[in-house]
């Protein structure tokens, strides 16, 4: 879709929508991950073209169970024609390592790369470190991860997915504190 409005953006690109600033995606970008919510969006059937979500609701909905799902294309489709996609919503900041600036920012994987989501979760859990009561879990937002993108492919067609790598502890404290903040927005619903 964002190809198609601007020239200048090419396939493997990780755009921001919100700044129109585009990343190598075989460089990829640098993020520290602060919050994870799961939702599901309800959308017209329509497809190739810009579809907002028409409700959102969130991870203990019971929405799916309204659903029947159809094997030719994979989508849960509820009586009314409108099919329900599951969104992994991923805010970080995202990290600018030549100025040493971090702005918040949300990934949203779905369908393919819903197994991606699942893994870059579970590398986040995996961490552990020692403290004085034993071994524990640290915050997420306490690492830094490495999203570039590669190309995929299946018999539908190919597009351009996510890869996640753990580049290590994030060590920068203001970059620490930026993302601790915005965690806690996220959790008190500010965000």
């Amino acid at each position: 879709e964002e190809l198609d409005k601007d020239d200048n953006l090419k396939m493997g690109q990780i755009f921001n929508t919100v700044t129109g600033q585009a990343y190598d995606g075989k460089e990829g970008i640098v993020v520290v991950p602060c919050a994870y919510q799961r939702q599901y969006a309800e959308l017209l059937p329509v497809r190739g073209k810009n579809n907002p979500p028409i409700n959102v609701y969130d991870a203990n909905s019971d929405i799916l169970s309204k659903t029947t799902r159809n094997k030719e294309d994979n989508r849960d489709y509820l009586e009314n024609g409108n099919y329900i996609e599951t969104n992994a919503n991923h805010f970080v900041i995202l990290y600018d390592q030549k100025t040493g600036v971090g702005s918040p920012a949300l990934i949203t994987l779905k369908a393919t790369q819903l197994k991606k989501s699942r893994k870059w979760n579970s590398m986040m859990q995996s961490i552990k470190l020692k403290g004085k009561n034993g071994m524990f879990t640290p915050a997420s937002f306490s690492h830094q991860y490495v999203l570039k993108t590669n190309q995929q492919s299946n018999d539908k067609g190919s597009w351009f997915g996510w890869e996640v790598t753990k580049l290590g502890p994030v060590e920068n404290a203001d970059l620490y504190h930026q993302a601790k903040s915005f965690a806690e927005s996220i959790s008190k619903g500010d965000v």
